[in-house]
C-alpha cells in the first residue's frame, strides 16, 4: 500500500464502512479518457459527513487525496495515483430547485442540473447541458460552451477546508477565470453549489440546449473516450486551429490520437495508455509552440505517476 499506514486505513474502513473502500481500483473505469492506473485506495464517500471526517483526519496526518466527480476531465498515469480517491457520487448528487434558485450537491450531473432548470421554467444553464461532468468539477475549472460559464449563474459554493471546516464562497471570493477558479489553487472540497437562474419558457429553454448538443454531435468526437476539449483557448487563437494548421490533424501515437473532426480533441481510439495520451499532448505542444510561438495549455488534470 505504498505509504498509507496501517491505522489510516482502519479509520477509512470504520468511517465509510468496507464496501466504500476498495484498494488498487482500477482508475481507467472511473474516467472519460478509459485509461489509467489503479488508485491505492478508491473510496465512495456515503454522506457529508463522512466526507468530513475524512478531510480532518488526512489534514491531520498530512496525507494527500484527490477528490474525483465524472473523471471527465482527468488523465491518471499507468502506474496510478499512490494516495487516495474521494469519490463524490450518487450519494452526492442531490438538485433541488426553490424560486429562481437551484442547489446541488458536488456529485450532481452537470447536463441533469441543467435539465432540472429547463423543467422548472429555468434559464441561464443551457450551455451546460452537453458537458458530460459533474458540478462540483464544474465548479471548480468554470466549466463553459457557447458563450456561458458558471461564473455567470453561480450565487456561492459551500467548501470543506483543508480543516474540514464548511465555508461559504460568494461568486466574488471563488475568483473565477477562464477554466479556473479559487478552488484550483487552495485544498478546498466543492460540497454544494446554489445557482442563480432566470425565468424563462421551459420551450425555448429546451430548443436552445438542442440547438447546442446537436452542434455538439455535429462537430466534436463525441464517438470516443476522451476528456473533451484538451486545451483552453489561446488569447487570440482557437487551439483546434492551430494543431490543424500544424499538421496534426489524424496524428497518433499507439492508441490516441488527435481527432480528425475536431483537432482540438485528443482521443482514445482503441486501447490507449495515459502514455499515449500524454506523448500526443506534449507533440502538440511542441510542434505548435515551435510553428507558432504560442504555448497551449491542457485543460486535462494529470493525476499519478506517468
Amino acid at each position: 500500500m505504498n505509504n498509507l499506514n496501517q491505522a489510516l486505513l482502519e479509520f477509512i474502513r470504520e468511517t465509510v464502512t468496507p464496501e466504500n473502500m476498495k484498494l488498487q481500483e482500477p482508475m481507467a473505469a472511473h474516467t472519460t479518457f478509459r485509461t489509467g492506473g489503479e488508485a491505492a485506495v478508491f473510496v465512495e464517500v456515503p454522506g457529508k459527513q463522512q466526507l468530513t471526517q475524512l478531510v480532518q483526519y488526512m489534514a491531520k496526518i498530512s496525507q494527500e487525496f484527490f477528490v474525483l466527480g465524472k473523471g471527465s476531465n482527468l488523465l491518471v498515469g499507468d502506474k496510478g495515483y499512490p494516495g487516495i480517491v474521494l469519490n463524490l457520487g450518487k450519494q452526492f448528487a442531490r438538485i433541488e430547485v426553490e424560486g429562481n434558485i437551484i442547489r446541488a450537491e458536488a456529485g450532481a450531473s452537470l447536463p441533469q442540473v441543467a435539465v432540472t432548470a429547463m423543467q422548472h421554467g429555468l434559464s441561464g444553464l443551457e450551455f451546460a447541458a452537453g458537458i458530460p461532468g459533474s458540478i462540483g468539477g464544474a465548479i471548480v475549472m468554470n466549466a463553459g460552451a457557447y458563450d456561458g460559464e458558471m461564473k455567470q449563474v453561480t450565487k456561492c459554493v459551500t467548501v470543506l477546508n483543508q480543516m474540514g471546516e464548511e465555508m461559504v464562497l460568494d461568486c466574488d471570493t471563488m475568483e473565477f477565470g477562464y477554466r479556473t477558479s479559487i478552488i484550483k489553487n487552495r485544498p478546498f472540497v466543492v460540497e454544494e453549489v446554489e445557482l442563480q437562474l432566470t425565468k424563462g419558457d421551459p420551450a425555448e429553454i429546451k430548443a436552445k440546449m438542442d440547438d447546442f448538443n446537436g452542434r455538439r454531435k455535429e462537430k466534436q468526437p463525441l464517438e470516443y473516450p476522451s476528456a473533451g476539449s484538451t486545451f483552453k483557448r489561446p488569447e487570440g487563437y482557437f487551439a483546434g486551429k492551430l494543431i490543424m494548421d500544424a499538421g496534426l490533424r489524424g496524428f497518433r501515437i499507439g492508441g490516441a490520437q488527435v481527432s480528425e473532426k475536431h483537432c482540438g480533441f485528443v482521443i482514445n481510439v482503441g486501447n490507449a495508455s495515459s502514455a499515449d495520451v500524454r506523448e500526443v499532448i506534449d507533440e502538440v505542444r511542441e510542434r505548435v509552440k515551435q510553428q507558432f510561438g504560442v504555448t497551449l495549455e491542457p485543460e486535462v488534470v494529470f493525476l499519478g505517476d506517468f
